[in-house]
């Protein structure tokens, strides 16, 4: 069963010697189970193209019980 869901913010934790913008993703797929392990594309609102990420790799991005509704905590 996939983790993350369509839509949800996520940390991308960038393999070793791979160039990714900083900051919050979007999932926009979830792909298949793939050497034991389930993948999605993602997407950083100032990249031009999605990225593919296995579950490994991101994080969920939590929701601050005192921000408002939709807003993510920041680390």
């Amino acid at each position: 069963m996939h983790k993350f869901h369509l839509g949800q913010a996520v940390e991308y934790h960038v393999p070793r010697g791979i160039y990714a913008p900083p900051g919050a993703y979007i999932v926009t797929a979830k792909l298949p189970e793939r050497d034991g392990e389930y993948g999605y594309h993602i997407k950083h609102p100032t990249d031009a193209h999605e990225r593919t990420a296995k579950e490994s790799e991101l994080s969920a991005i939590g929701v601050n019980d005192n921000a408002p509704a939709g807003k993510a905590k920041r680390p």
